[in-house]
């Protein structure tokens, strides 16, 4: 039989269309997306779902999660008190899903990883955000420390008790990949996450050395294009930021001016989310167009030649990244390092840690439920600080608190 003459397999013939011009609707995902139906499996197997792909599979699975529910009480950069309005750690997540669904598309990938990556990412927060991740990395330095990330790799493989047939969620290979891998390659074999994975390397190794998946990547980009235009959003509202002390900063500055310019009030919600929309629609444009670029001169066909490649191929212009890292650094000085906030952080530090010393301590037990600590009866000192701490970043923000309350005679006001 001769050759088929019209399948495009050279590397040249993929040259021909990365999307250019690429219209709003849905198309097929392009050779190098992340293929479900080639998934390489779930540690525990499992008879495929007649309705849904691995990677939807592993979405509704992250959204039925208990960790996934609690997010909506754990802080982004405002308590859940302070206002209805201000973005949660679960709103952030689903702001982070839309935009990564939105890049997916215009770039041909699986939509569904993607989003599932994106939705997945903050699991292993703990209360307070950032300021609770500090605090729990300073009290565990001793015994392997505190990562987000990692503990978001602990949640989905073994914290989550929902299947009668296995502990954790049972994802495909590519979300845990993702999530592991999602900023960039692990090559430091003692980092949080190195150690966390080291079960599922006896299993398949995840390649830790190697760029995720593209759809891993493009979530990374949506969680700094969601937190930036919506912490900018937040900031506003709160009256940390005005619109006049944005005009001249890179990526809001330019977009400040022109709403300034049209609009009837220029110091009211409607503007402030203007101004905001139009970040997201500048800073997606910037790294659809950048990535396009990228795959026209990688030229890849599968998705393993994207996580061989030597760099990020999803990725801002050198330009949009440089304007993005100066609009972050007016960011920490004016909304994440302003004295109101970090009055209150710096509270929630001393109540996470207070929190922490209580429940490792074997002379307290009625700390913990009676679950956890007859779990912790057996356990050496490393192995019960890693326990309480895995019971901790569970918390929310709200919890927190009341267990401090009760168990503590003064506990510091967060406002």
């Amino acid at each position: 039989m001769k050759a088929d003459k019209t399948k495009m397999t050279s590397k040249a013939a993929n040259k021909i269309d990365y999307g250019e011009g690429l219209p709003v609707g849905a198309r097929a995902p392009a050779s190098y997306a992340a293929s479900a139906i080639a998934s390489r499996g779930r540690f525990f197997h499992e008879v495929a779902c007649p309705t849904r792909s691995p990677f939807q599979r592993d979405r509704d699975r992250i959204l039925h999660a208990t960790a996934f529910r609690r997010l909506t009480y754990k802080t982004q950069v405002f308590l859940f008190h302070e206002g209805d309005h201000y973005r949660s750690r679960l709103t952030h997540s689903l702001e982070v899903a839309q935009i990564a669904r939105t890049i997916a598309r215009q770039l041909r990938l699986d939509e569904d990883l993607a989003e599932a990556v994106a939705l997945a990412h903050d699991l292993g927060h703990s209360p307070f955000g950032h300021a609770g991740e500090r605090a729990l990395d300073r009290a565990m330095r001793d015994f392997g420390g505190f990562d987000h990330n990692a503990q978001s790799i602990r949640v989905v493989t073994s914290l989550e008790r929902k299947y009668l047939a296995f502990d954790g969620l049972n994802l495909s290979w590519e979300m845990l990949e993702g999530l592991a891998k999602h900023n960039g390659p692990v090559r430091d074999l003692q980092s949080p996450v190195a150690k966390v994975v080291r079960r599922l390397e006896t299993w398949k190794p995840l390649d830790l050395a190697k760029w995720a998946s593209a759809e891993a990547q493009v979530a990374s980009l949506a969680d700094d294009i969601a937190y930036l235009s919506h912490d900018v959003d937040d900031g506003l509202r709160a009256g940390l930021l005005s619109l006049d002390a944005l005009a001249d900063v890179p990526v809001a500055g330019p977009l400040v001016r022109e709403v300034i310019g049209v609009a009837k009030n220029a110091h009211d919600g409607r503007a402030f989310y203007e101004v905001t929309r139009r970040m997201i629609t500048v800073m997606v444009a910037d790294v659809v167009n950048e990535t396009r670029r990228a795959l026209a001169q990688l030229a890849p066909e599968t998705a393993d030649d994207i996580r061989s490649a030597g760099s990020a191929t999803v990725a801002f212009s050198k330009m949009m990244a440089s304007d993005m890292k100066a609009l972050k650094s007016f960011l920490f000085e004016r909304v994440y390092h302003h004295e109101k906030v970090m009055r209150v952080m710096k509270n929630a530090e001393q109540i996470v840690t207070d929190l922490l010393d209580r429940y490792r301590s074997l002379g307290e037990p009625t700390a913990l439920p009676e679950a956890w600590t007859v779990a912790m009866r057996d356990l050496d000192a490393r192995a019960r600080a890693r326990l309480s701490a895995d019971y901790l970043a569970g918390q929310t923000d709200r919890y927190a608190l009341a267990e401090h309350r009760r168990l503590f005679e003064v506990t510091p006001d967060l406002r």
